[in-house]
């Protein structure tokens, strides 16, 4: 095992392995506290039991990295929208509006996280010194889709709508800085890695990449690289704009989608330790398919730079004996 950080920043070629929402609802632990605490916002700000959530799957699996149990819209509650959770559905925000977003200051958006800082520095206290704590934000595409509630089934005339914003450079490059800011307090905190999700990028039109995807994405790279801590990226969905996207933000890590073929990644994703990939389904069928399926991922990228992972977070239904298993086979893995 090697600290996740030292291997995004000298590209150590070792085995770790983590997976996005590792702590969470397969979890039976996790459940059981969930199921006193209605409120996800309000779980989320509680330093106590979302240290607690961070480190159940640490404490079950003995996972390689902690990742905080906090949320990518708790930037936009922080910046004055309601955000709800409705079971079955995506989570809805309050409307925009301009003028409120602008009134926004870094004192009070600082004091309104300052619950989820706090759980970073309890969480850094108990967690193992040779395992990376991960901190993570929402991409500025990837938010402001929920922060317009924008219909992902008729993206292209919500772009239209979107760019008719004359403020919409504006409000992005707010979102950026407070974006950054969220970044700065959790690294301030003890996290010592950040993953930046664009969960939505597949969505945005070839034309518009560029301005939704790449730009922000390599803005909120450059601060991290000036605050000396290692991001990885996940573009979700852009096929083989992961290659350009790589080209032009220059993160540390790189994410892929189980979209991407593990040979093309390696032959086409230079320069950039790769993560990840398995499709979470995979986790829900046999221990055969399974076995199989993560096969593929560790031989493709065997003598590079590689975190073990998968290519979406893991599913509410999926065996926690699974897991175990598949970390198992992983770490034992001599092929």
């Amino acid at each position: 095992m090697s600290n996740l950080r030292d291997i995004l920043k000298n590209k150590k070629i070792c085995k770790s392995i983590w997976f996005m929402r590792q702590a969470g609802r397969y979890l039976p632990e996790f459940r059981k506290i969930r199921s006193k605490n209605k409120n996800f916002i309000n779980l989320c700000l509680n330093s106590e039991l979302s240290s607690e959530i961070t480190l159940q799957p640490i404490t079950k699996f003995n996972l390689d990295s902690a990742i905080i149990f906090s949320d990518i819209l708790i930037v936009p509650f922080a910046l004055g929208q309601e955000v709800r959770f409705i079971a079955g559905k995506s989570p809805k925000l309050s409307n925009f509006v301009t003028r409120d977003f602008f009134n926004n200051n870094e004192k009070e958006f600082t004091r309104k996280l300052k619950p989820v800082y706090k759980a970073i520095k309890i969480t850094r206290q108990k967690l193992d010194k040779n395992k990376s704590l991960i901190s993570f934000i929402g991409a500025p595409w990837t938010l402001l889709t929920y922060m317009f509630n924008l219909n992902r089934q008729k993206i292209h005339q919500n772009l239209l709508e979107l760019d008719k914003n004359k403020n919409l450079d504006h409000i992005l490059e707010v979102l950026i800085k407070y974006l950054n800011l969220h970044i700065k307090n959790q690294v301030d905190a003890g996290a010592d890695v950040v993953q930046i999700f664009d969960s939505w990028a597949g969505l945005i039109p070839l034309k518009k990449i560029e301005k939704f995807c790449f730009k922000p994405n390599g803005k909120i790279v450059e601060f991290c690289k000036k605050l000396d801590v290692p991001s990885i990226c996940f573009p979700k969905g852009i096929k083989n704009n992961y290659k350009k996207f790589n080209k032009f933000v220059k993160s540390e890590g790189i994410n892929i989608d189980s979209q991407i073929d593990p040979l093309w990644a390696k032959n086409n994703l230079k320069n950039v330790v790769i993560q990840g990939g398995l499709d979470p389904n995979v986790l829900l069928k046999s221990d055969k398919e399974i076995t199989k399926s993560a096969t593929k991922y560790i031989q493709s990228f065997k003598d590079i730079p590689y975190i073990f992972n998968l290519g979406h977070g893991l599913l509410p239904e999926t065996d926690p004996v699974k897991v175990s298993n598949l970390i198992n086979f992983y770490r034992n893995f001599n092929g």
